[in-house]
């Protein structure tokens, strides 16, 4: 049995995402292992993001910086936003370097199972974004869930009194997919999206 300390430690990594208690304790022990190098360095590294860590009071993505690297970048295209839920979306849109416009993170979608309302959203800051001007396209990247759906035809209606192009992910299938593996709802979102080939 590892001490209180060595347990607390344990526990408070099992409740990441992806790390059970028996991967977290595997993780507690290399980290005890090299204590000198990847402890020391990871102690430092929670302790400057836990004092540094803002919310950019543009997009609503979490940076060390006021605006955000993203917002503050003047290569990024202010003429394209894509509206992510979460942003978990933003990072992993931005990882892939598809996009090369600005995002703006919602902070989760509308469910009223859960009593997610508009107002709970980071709406009003999107809607004044984009009626201040110079935004030519929103690109609404909703998760392809029913609650997804919803915020997205939510937001189109918001929106479609500004003179924008509106534009969502496409949903299908995936690359190097096999159809006999796929659930019925990304084959009928595949077939509804079909196009002429050529």
């Amino acid at each position: 049995m590892a001490s209180q300390e060595i347990e607390a430690l344990a526990n408070a990594l099992a409740r990441l995402p992806g790390l059970g208690p028996r991967s977290a304790r595997r993780a507690v022990l290399w980290l005890i292992k090299r204590r000198e190098t990847a402890l020391t360095g990871l102690v430092e590294a929670l302790g400057t993001v836990r004092d540094r860590l803002i919310e950019c009071p543009v997009c609503g993505n979490v940076d060390t910086t006021s605006p955000c690297g993203i917002c503050a970048d003047p290569r990024r295209d202010a003429r394209a936003l894509c509206v992510v839920e979460d942003v978990a979306d933003l990072w992993a849109l931005d990882r892939a370097r598809l996009f090369t416009g600005r995002y703006h993170v919602l902070g989760g979608r509308l469910s009223a199972l859960d009593g997610v309302r508009p107002e709970d959203l980071n709406i009003a800051r999107l809607i004044d974004r984009v009626s201040a001007g110079g935004i030519d396209e929103v690109v609404l990247a909703m998760n392809a869930t029913l609650e997804g759906q919803t915020t997205a035809h939510y937001l189109a209606e918001r929106l479609e009194a500004w003179p924008i192009r509106l534009t969502q992910l496409a949903h299908g299938l995936p690359v190097g997919g096999e159809l006999d593996y796929l659930d019925e709802g990304t084959l009928a979102q595949a077939l509804r999206a079909r196009r002429p080939v050529g």
